[in-house]
């Protein structure tokens, strides 16, 4: 359709990763791998907090969120991705690119947040032993989850009100798999700088503060450690150790990507894969392989359905 004596792009073309057909199925069957172990670690954390008993404090409650939040986040690229490997032609819809943007933001911004609300948790225990189930009740630990959620979806709505506005008039190539706001931007019909430095300075800069303040609450923690006993320091230094490296996994691209000039380079690919697709996989199995109240769970978890499936 014409409007101003521009052709409007109706859809995007996305270059992937490669041309050759059997490195394309190669890739198919190792990210086909990658979702699926994602989708079911996943699913085994929120099952195992939700069925023991045992579990149910505002840490797994917490952990049980992240969990959700890791199967939406990968679910948002990776299925697409999938279904392009087999595909001649990847395109995507204006609309439907559109739409990828809003829930890539809305859910990647909720994972940073939520990330932060996790090291709240951790500031609280350690701080507060004493006083931790009566600060962290559930109505603080759900208050905190909403306030997570409705971050990320405000931080979402700001850069699609600032993406909608844009012609796209050709070309109509993006040099990615998935829809972000870096590649779409180099693509529309104006000079985008302004706009460049507005979302460098609105996304980039935040996340860069953010984790460096992060960092710095986990330092704290650690200090604060030393007055604590032997066996319970150890316990909470290897959780603390474990969101550090979860943190720092979410954080780097992220600041990788967004704190720079939206360039392209040649690394861009393999930051993009483990942002998207590599951490919501990692993160069940960190919290998972290093926790022993987990372990115990998912052993007890699996002894019930062995019982019920001889009954």
């Amino acid at each position: 359709w014409i409007q101003e004596n521009l052709t409007w792009v109706s859809e995007f073309v996305f270059l992937g990763f490669s041309q050759n057909q059997k490195l394309q199925l190669f890739l198919f069957l190792v990210f086909l791998f990658v979702y699926t172990t994602t989708v079911m670690g996943n699913l085994l954390i929120m099952v195992t907090v939700t069925s023991d008993s045992r579990l149910h404090t505002p840490m797994y409650f917490l952990l049980r969120n992240l969990a959700v939040i890791d199967v939406c986040f990968s679910s948002v690229t990776a299925p697409k991705m999938l279904v392009d490997f087999l595909a001649e032609k990847k395109t995507i819809s204006y609309e439907g690119c559109m739409t990828q943007i809003f829930f890539f933001h809305f859910l990647g911004g909720g994972t940073l947040l939520f990330l932060s609300v996790m090291a709240y948790d951790r500031y609280i225990a350690i701080s507060r032993p004493l006083h931790y189930i009566t600060i962290m009740n559930t109505r603080v630990c759900v208050g905190l989850l909403v306030a997570a959620w409705v971050g990320g979806f405000v931080h979402s709505i700001v850069q699609l009100v600032l993406m909608l506005p844009l012609p796209f008039c050709g070309p109509n190539i993006l040099d990615n798999f998935y829809c972000d706001i870096p590649q779409v931007l180099r693509l529309a019909c104006m000079d985008t700088s302004l706009l460049e430095f507005l979302m460098i300075s609105n996304s980039g800069m935040l996340v860069l503060i953010w984790f460096l303040l992060l960092l710095i609450s986990y330092t704290v923690i650690l200090v604060m450690l030393r007055s604590h006993s032997g066996q319970a320091r150890r316990k909470a230094a290897s959780t603390c150790t474990i969101h550090i490296i979860v943190v720092s996994m979410v954080f780097i691209p992220c600041i990788y990507i967004y704190a720079q000039p939206f360039t392209s380079f040649p690394m861009d690919k393999a930051v993009s894969i483990s942002q998207t697709v590599i951490t919501p996989m990692l993160n069940p199995m960190i919290y998972t392989l290093r926790n022993q109240e987990m372990q115990a769970a998912v052993k007890r978890l699996g002894k019930r359905l062995v019982i019920s499936s001889r009954e």
